[in-house]
């Protein structure tokens, strides 16, 4: 479960002084109200939604990008486009160090992990990773300071046989500028975490990172639709789906050849779905503990399944679905761009435990009565499973203190200078009975647009 995510000189986000970075925190407030909206396990209180509003390129998308940018960076590389990404406003931050850190709990322990890289220069310039205990303290896993071509283990990796292992890996990147020790010991090291078990904080903070931590964009083109691909899920989704009023009352899986799949996408996308396949391919190969992969599709017209399992056999299908009578099918093309939205959304309410679902512009596409019954259908679900729901939002009718705790808004404001700045309501003395949505859309917390005059007075 994601804590805290700290980020500075990134698009919009520059910094709060000289050294503090912006913060983005799921640490319960003050709030005693809806204490099933929390994850506590007396040491902590972790909040399981979270939703962000703020006007139009204040900075939420921003929010979401730098969290992405930053899982990209651990599971891929820097991504392309990188140099460019340093906060603008400042023309100083251009050979200025960037900070990306996510705080979790993993397995009921705390981590910190995180990097300082100059964009513009794609250097890398210190990384660690240390368990944060409940008093405060701190112990080293890892840490780097590359520019001075300095490490330190600490004693979970300091163990007769693999203190000589992973010193090989550390040594070999050094003083690398452009390689992250995280995700070296994460490339080919199978046989490692088989012979050494006190390694595995490297790959459990890994995985998390690149399996556990789900980031969704409104028109992202592949995802994994995997919930639709289980027969047993059948009645609980279309439950799901009817509830929402979408008139789907069932839903069919048909198996297509992944031929005729490739033949109707686009040249783009036809060669990174080749890609990616043989990529999942190798990853299944090389992955004990995955032993299926799935992928999806979804054009303008059509929606496609593609399964890979442990023997590498391919199953390609699409979905269709009845809204009333069985044998009268209708194709995805034939849904409403809602009930698209909706089936985008749908693995969320199905999650199993630990994930952390971060969806940019939840309310796309979405009638302002769905969205509201989505959000209150993720946190009925969510009070009997360790799992979060972080969103950017305008949706004003979210601001209801019958369905939201206080400490789950947030706020993103864009200043004078053009910098975002991230707070909670929690930093607002507003009375209990306060319309946070009225005072809101008033301007009362910033995140909202300033209008300037279309037509000059003469």
């Amino acid at each position: 479960m994601l804590i805290r995510f700290n980020i500075k000189n990134f698009l919009s986000f520059d910094k709060r002084d000289d050294s503090c970075t912006e913060e983005f925190s799921m640490i319960s407030g003050k709030v005693r109200s809806k204490k099933e909206h929390l994850y506590d396990d007396d040491r902590i209180k972790l909040l399981k939604f979270a939703a962000v509003y703020g006007a139009n390129a204040a900075g939420k998308s921003n929010l979401v990008k730098a969290m992405n940018f930053m899982r990209e960076t651990v599971v891929s590389g820097l991504p392309d486009g990188h140099t460019e990404k340093y906060c603008k406003v400042n023309p100083a931050n251009k050979n200025q160090p960037s900070y990306f850190e996510l705080e979790i709990m993993l397995n009921e322990k705390y981590y910190s992990y995180g990097f300082e890289v100059v964009l513009s220069q794609s250097r890398f310039l210190s990384e660690w990773l240390v368990e944060l205990r409940p008093d405060n303290s701190e112990k080293v896993i890892f840490e780097r300071n590359i520019e001075e071509g300095t490490y330190k283990l600490g004693s979970d990796l300091r163990v007769k046989g693999l203190t000589e292992k992973v010193n090989i890996y550390a040594d070999d990147i050094r003083d690398d500028s452009t390689a992250l020790f995280l995700s070296v010991m994460n490339q080919n090291k199978k046989s490692l975490y088989e012979k050494y078990e006190q390694a595995g904080i490297l790959r459990k903070v890994f995985f998390w990172i690149k399996y556990y931590f789900d980031i969704i964009f409104p028109n992202q083109p592949v995802s994994d639709y995997s919930y639709l691909a289980k027969a047993e899920n059948v009645e609980e989704i279309c439950r799901i789906i009817t509830a929402f009023g979408t008139g789907i009352t069932s839903f069919k899986m048909v198996d297509m050849s992944l031929e005729s799949i490739l033949g109707k996408l686009s040249d783009s996308l036809r060669q990174r779905v080749i890609a990616d396949v043989e990529h999942n391919r190798i990853q299944i190969r090389n992955n004990e503990h995955i032993n299926q992969i799935n992928m999806a599709m979804r054009s303008k017209y059509d929606f496609f399944i593609i399964t890979l399992d442990e023997t590498e056999e391919i199953k390609c299908q699409t979905i269709e679905f009845s809204h009333g009578k069985e044998d009268v099918l209708f194709r995805f093309s034939e849904e409403s761009d809602g009930t698209v939205r909706l089936l985008d959304l749908l693995e969320i309410l199905l999650a199993g435990e630990g994930k952390t679902y971060v969806i940019d512009e939840l309310d796309r596409c979405l009638h302002p009565s769905l969205t509201y019954k989505f959000v209150e259908s993720f946190l009925q679900i969510a009070a009997e499973k360790k799992i979060q729901l972080i969103v950017t939002t305008h949706e004003s009718r979210l601001m209801d203190f019958d369905l939201l705790r206080r400490d789950e808004i947030w706020f993103i404001n864009k200043k004078a200078d053009g910098t975002s700045d991230i707070y909670s309501l929690e930093e607002y003395n507003a009375r209990f009975d306060q319309k946070i949505d009225k005072a809101y859309l008033e301007g009362r917390y910033g995140g909202v647009p300033v209008f300037s005059t279309i037509f000059p007075v003469e």
